[in-house]
C-alpha cells in the first residue's frame, strides 16, 4: 500500500487581496477526521483501511525567504520515502515549490487544475511569487508536460496571452459538461483552488467568482482519471469567508477523493 503523506503548508503571505487562508490545514484537517462523517471515498476505499494517510503536521513557515525551499524539500523528502505528497495550503503560490520537488523525482508532469482563475499572470502588484502567477512559473521553467485548467471564469487578454504562449488548455466554466475534461497519462499532478467551486458550495475563499462548478462536478472528475497520481493540492480556503465550516468540510472531501485516487493505481514516471 502506497502511503500517502499529508502536509500542512500554513502560509498566505503571497495573497493579493486578502490573508487567511494561512489557517486552512488546522481547519481542513480538522473536518477531515471529524465524527460528523467517515472515512470512506466515493470510491469505496477507506482511509485507515485501504489508504495509508499518514498525517505530517504543518511545515514550519515564517514568510521569509527560505520558505520556497522549506516546501521544496519536505516534498523531496515525502518522495524518497516512497510516499505520494497530498498538501493543504495556504495559498495558491505553494504550488510552484511543490512542483519544483515533483518534476525533480519524475520529470515534467501533466497537471488538471481546478481553479475560477488560470493563475498565469507573468506578475501580479510587482510579485512574480504572487497566488496569481504560480503556473507562469511553473510553465517557465518546464515542470510540466501539459497543463490543463477547469472551471476558469476570469481570462483577461494578458492571461490569454500567457495560455497561448505556453499551450494550456484551458475549459472555461462556460464550456464544462460531464465528460469534457480529456485523459491523462501519467505521471498526474492535481491541484484544487477552492474557488474553482461555485461560491454556494465554498463561500470560504477569498475570491468569490459565481458561475463556478458544482461540488458533484469536480467529485466526478476525480472519480473519471485513471492515470496514476504523483501529488496533489488542495488551497484557497479561507476559513474568515467560511459559513459553518461547509467549506472546510468540502475541501477534506477533496483530500478523502484525492487519496483514495492516489491510492487507486501505482505511480511513478511511466
Amino acid at each position: 500500500m502506497t502511503p500517502i503523506h499529508l502536509i500542512g503548508l500554513p502560509t498566505d503571505q503571497h495573497s493579493s487581496y486578502l490573508r487567511g487562508p494561512a489557517k486552512a490545514p488546522a481547519l481542513i484537517r480538522a473536518a477531515l477526521f471529524s465524527d460528523h462523517g467517515n472515512p470512506a471515498s466515493e470510491r469505496g476505499t477507506e482511509i485507515g483501511v485501504e489508504i495509508d494517510l499518514i498525517d505530517g503536521g504543518d511545515l514550519a513557515l515564517d514568510e521569509g525567504p527560505d520558505d520556497d525551499d522549506r516546501i521544496t524539500g519536505a516534498i523531496a523528502a515525502s518522495i524518497a520515502r516512497g510516499a505520494i505528497p497530498l498538501c493543504m495550503g495556504g495559498d495558491h503560490a505553494v504550488t510552484y515549490p511543490i512542483l519544483k520537488a515533483i518534476a525533480a523525482a519524475h520529470g515534467p508532469v501533466n497537471i488538471l487544475h481546478f481553479d475560477a482563475h488560470p493563475d498565469l499572470y507573468d506578475e501580479l502588484d510587482g510579485n512574480r511569487r504572487s497566488h496569481a502567477s504560480p503556473f507562469a512559473r511553473i510553465m517557465e521553467d518546464g515542470l510540466a508536460k501539459r497543463l490543463v485548467q477547469v472551471g476558469i471564469r476570469t481570462l483577461n487578454a494578458h492571461q490569454r496571452d500567457q495560455a497561448q504562449r505556453f499551450g494550456v488548455e484551458i475549459i472555461e466554466a462556460r464550456y464544462f459538461i460531464p465528460g469534457c475534461v480529456p485523459a491523462f497519462d501519467g505521471p498526474l499532478y492535481i491541484s484544487v483552488d477552492m474557488d474553482g467551486f461555485d461560491p454556494a458550495h465554498a463561500p470560504g475563499v477569498s475570491h468569490h467568482e459565481p458561475g463556478g462548478l458544482t461540488a458533484r462536478e469536480i467529485t466526478n472528475v476525480l472519480l473519471s482519471i485513471e492515470a496514476p497520481i504523483v501529488g496533489a493540492d488542495v488551497v484557497e480556503l479561507n476559513p474568515d469567508r467560511d459559513i459553518n465550516g461547509m467549506t472546510a468540510i468540502l475541501a477534506a472531501k477533496m483530500i478523502k477523493e484525492l487519496a483514495a485516487l492516489a491510492t487507486a493505481r501505482p505511480h511513478g514516471k511511466i
